[in-house]
């Protein structure tokens, strides 16, 4: 299985959402609490801007990762200072640069 880039995986840890935003789609399918449709870029940026405000992470882990060449995906455990969730997402390779194509984040229990 091809290798998760670790900016992706640091800026789940560090609640880096314009880190994580850069590796958006143009348009990315979004779960993340309340909010749950395809999103653009930017408008995916400001929610998950706004869930590591509310959510300050301490740590991510992967828990699952597989897929087939060209598409992968991630499931793992971010523990943030209230809760902590289960977080999915869904890797393209695209002109040799891994896109995240769908990212949710869901409260665990």
């Amino acid at each position: 299985v091809a290798q998760i880039p670790d900016e992706i995986i640091l800026s789940l840890k560090s609640g880096n959402s314009k880190v994580l935003a850069s590796y958006f789609n143009q348009n990315v399918e979004l779960v993340i609490l309340e909010n749950d449709n395809v999103y653009s870029k930017a408008q995916a940026e400001l929610i998950v801007s706004n869930f590591f405000t509310k959510y300050l992470p301490e740590r991510f882990s992967i828990t699952h990762q597989g897929g087939k060449e060209g598409a992968q995906y991630v499931i793992g455990n971010l523990v943030t200072k209230q809760d902590t969730f289960r977080v999915y997402f869904l890797l393209k390779k695209t002109t040799g640069k891994n896109i995240i194509h769908q990212l949710r984040i869901e409260k665990q229990g």
